[in-house]
């Protein structure tokens, strides 16, 4: 039967093409992706950049430990205490290091150091010389020798003049005496002879200290994201293709099948031949794929950089693994996704070879009608499990995309059931128009029921998921949204333009402004030792109690935040602690410290805990709310936050623009990543479309070339074949928009638990844009074969 198998491939290229073509793309993108992958957690970590000249680097320990009767246990400290006098005079050939915010009025985010350490990166003079007096500085950017600057601290804002242009990232550089008035904490020694007596960094550890540890981390996570959740899908849909694609051809070859019957195959011999059949492509398009992957990923990864989703320094990866795990998925893809079809042709009777007509018996079977309502009624119960269960995690990735790959999955089975009536509901208004065709058109697509579903099914799976995806990424963000503005009672929040934070100065300008109540927050964190043997590092907001609720409505379950002060706390519920329990925790600084629970904060409470700003040591100030009091012109106060902002890298925002403009960015965050992973989805399910196409176009020869004996023209039969194709565009976009209203309509059931009444939101213009793409496509595929040959 191989051999067979083998003969039926050569002659049925065209047939194959496609599903060669679909296989070998996913493969290549699995293997691209698993390379991608592979670069963003085995990639070395970037190479240390504050200190790269300096080979020993002695810091404090910025970490807290905390014994417990399971043993030690360690978190690192929100707030840095940095190094001991004592220990800074033991190496008086040492560069002290001080590290603190400072930013030239109206330039980039920056930070401020003594110039003694521009040498530890190293960052040369441009232009100019070093800063000598106290009023003097040396900067990397945006000023030039001789500017008289304003250069704004966590104090406020002072008049420089420059004197220096540096190389290197965004710094500004005072004399070392200059700068430890500003920050009297000393963050870093670096020598150049080993010390003894204390802990040193060396080599690559010496890049635990720079500033953009962080900021990689996140862009490593962001990029596995992506790239996982595209593998993920490029999986599922290389299983929906290839199973819809067999099960169409198989529905194409009953008389084939049946005629081998005949002469005596056996049914098992049937289906060796198909997964024979779908060995010898899978294996073909696998290899090349795994071949073509790994050349892929480069562009992909620089793809990914470009769009600020990847960090720039990763090392490209050459290992092999994802080239041979792509190679084995598809293979087993493939395979698994063929064994309905290989069952169903080995099922063919011999008396169906005597069959003149084309004939579908039983387009729905018993089998894919179970595990059609099976799938769909799991996506159904998901949701409303964690409608009940975890509304907030509900629109998390992990959650909803299962969800939504179920109703795919269910409505794709469940689709021939539902061609007939969708294809008579569309014959309504056709049959309106003139000519036989709007007659023909909708009784072929109801007759031929396996080829329309087959051929819907690549776009119930563009438009669904580009709904889908794209609708619950714009709710998802309102709701955090609103969330996030609903206890706001401000009128107006001025927030930093840079890492920071308010100054003080500025501050105690904003709260001189007559006529208004202004309130601040500074995040920081506070750690507390669960089940005595876990330690657990929790987000608290540092704040003034008795400015607090004019600014912001916190709701309380239990207790009051009147009580409030620097012995007490305000948790949530997720601390499990009760009302007047005192807790032990220790502050940001490691520092321990025992406070009173005198508030249990609400669920949607904008903060887990709040403490006062006694607990606070260098934590910057991230917002101001200011709420204007009774008989206060609006009008006035604006101009005076213009005014006290001025010169302070600030800008004042009324409640409803901050809204606006948070909604906004986190809009344009999510759906970058959202268009990577759709741009790969439809490219895989073009394919597929066109494939489908394809192979049906070969079974209609006969019946068009009966349309022109009857007499029909070749125009007529062109325009025939377009309707044709656009009726089961339409079809698939019926049921794409059965999928994207149910997946988004149990997203909104749990979001507005949450979140109050919010919008779902429908992105009409990727819709159209996407449901465009597939006209065109199905356009092309149905009509270009009947053009050369009707």
């Amino acid at each position: 039967m191989l051999s067979i198998a083998w003969s039926t491939l050569r002659t049925r290229l065209v047939s194959f093409l496609g599903t060669f073509l679909a296989l070998a793309l996913g493969t290549a993108l699995m293997a691209a992706m698993g390379q991608v992958l592979a670069t963003t957690v085995n990639s070395p970590d970037r190479a240390p950049q504050r200190y790269a000249a300096a080979p020993y680097v002695v810091v404090p320990d910025e970490r807290l430990h905390v014994d417990t009767w399971q043993g030690g246990q360690s978190q690192p400290l929100a707030e840095r205490h940095g190094l001991t006098a004592e220990v800074a005079s033991r190496f008086p050939g040492a560069v002290v290091d001080r590290i603190f915010p400072a930013q030239v009025a109206g330039g980039q985010d920056a930070v401020g150091r003594p110039w003694s350490a521009s040498r530890t990166a190293p960052q040369r003079l441009i232009e100019g010389r070093a800063p000598k007096t106290s009023r003097e500085v040396a900067v990397s950017a945006e000023a030039r020798v001789g500017d008289k600057v304003s250069v704004i601290t966590r104090e406020g804002a002072k008049p420089y003049t420059v004197v220096g242009v540096t190389d290197g990232p965004p710094t500004v550089f005072f004399t070392d005496e200059q700068a430890a008035r500003l920050s009297p904490r000393i963050d870093a020694l670096a020598l150049w002879t080993k010390p003894s007596g204390v802990p040193v960094l060396t080599g690559q550890d010496r890049a635990l200290v720079d500033p953009n540890r962080e900021g990689d981390e996140r862009a490593r996570n962001n990029a596995n994201t992506i790239v996982g959740i595209a593998a993920g899908f490029a999986v599922f849909i290389a299983v929906f293709v290839v199973s819809s694609t067999f099960a169409f051809a198989v529905a194409q070859r009953r008389r084939e099948f049946a005629l081998l019957r005949t002469v005596g195959a056996t049914r098992r011999q049937v289906r060796r031949m198909v997964y024979g059949e779908a060995g010898f492509v899978a294996l073909a398009a696998s290899a090349l794929g795994a071949l073509a992957g790994p050349h892929a990923a480069g562009p992909i990864l620089d793809w990914l950089v470009g769009l600020g989703m990847a960090p720039a320094w990763l090392v490209p990866s050459t290992q092999s693994w994802p080239a041979v795990t792509a190679f084995v998925t598809s293979v087993v893809v493939a395979l698994a996704g063929v064994s309905v079809a290989a069952r169903r042709a080995g099922r063919v009777h011999p008396a169906e070879a005597m069959r003149e007509a084309a004939f579908e018996p039983r387009v729905m079977t018993w089998g894919r009608l179970l595990v059609g309502v099976g799938l769909f009624g799991a996506a159904l119960v998901s949701m409303a499990v964690n409608a009940v269960t975890d509304p907030g995690g509900a629109a998390n990735n992990k959650s909803f995309m299962p969800v939504l790959m179920l109703l795919v999955a269910g409505v794709g089975l469940l689709a021939p059931a539902v061609v007939r009536p969708v294809a008579r509901l569309f014959a309504v208004p056709l049959s309106r128009l003139r000519g036989a065709g709007a007659t023909l058109v909708p009784a072929a697509a109801a007759a031929s029921v396996r080829q329309t579903a087959a051929t819907a099914a690549p776009v119930l799976v563009a438009v669904g998921l580009a709904a889908a995806l794209l609708g619950a990424a714009a709710m998802t963000d309102a709701a955090k949204t609103a969330t996030q503005a609903a206890p706001v009672r401000a009128d107006y929040l001025v927030l930093p333009e840079g890492s920071g934070g308010l100054d003080r100065q500025l501050v105690e300008r904003l709260r001189a402004i007559y006529g208004v109540e202004v309130a601040t927050t500074a995040p920081t964190s506070v750690y507390t030792l669960e089940g005595k043997t876990a330690l657990i590092k929790r987000p608290t907001e540092a704040v003034d109690p008795a400015r607090l609720r004019s600014a912001l409505d916190v709701q309380v379950i239990k207790g009051s935040l009147d009580r409030l002060n620097d012995g007490t706390i305000a948790v949530s519920q997720t601390w499990e602690l009760e009302l007047g329990q005192t807790a032990k925790l220790w502050r940001a600084d490691g520092s321990e410290v025992s406070l009173k629970v005198v508030a249990l904060l609400a669920p949607d409470a904008p903060a887990d805990s709040y403490v006062t700003t006694a607990h606070a040591f260098s934590a910057p100030v991230t917002t101001a709310y200011v709420k204007l009091r009774p008989g206060t012109s609006a009008p006035e106060v604006e101009s005076a936050l213009r005014q006290a902002t001025r010169g302070h890298n600030a800008r004042a925002l009324t409640k409803e623009a901050w809204v606006r403009e948070a909604g906004d960015r986190r809009g344009s965050a999510s759906r970058l990543g959202l268009l990577v992973v759709l741009g790969i989805i439809l490219a895989y399910t073009a394919i597929a479309l066109v494939n489908i196409l394809l192979m049906a176009a070969s079974d209609r020869t006969a019946e068009r070339a009966a349309l022109r004996l009857l007499g029909a023209t070749r125009g007529q039969v062109v325009r025939y074949v377009a309707g044709e194709a656009l009726l089961v565009v339409a079809i698939g976009v019926v049921l794409a928009a059965a999928v994207a209203a149910i997946s988004l309509a149990g997203l909104w059931t749990s979001l507005v638990q949450i979140a109050g009444p919010i919008a779902i939101s429908v992105p009409w213009p990727a819709i159209g844009a996407v449901t465009a793409g597939c006209v065109v496509l199905a356009l092309v595929a149905a009509v270009a074969p009947a053009l050369r040959r009707a």
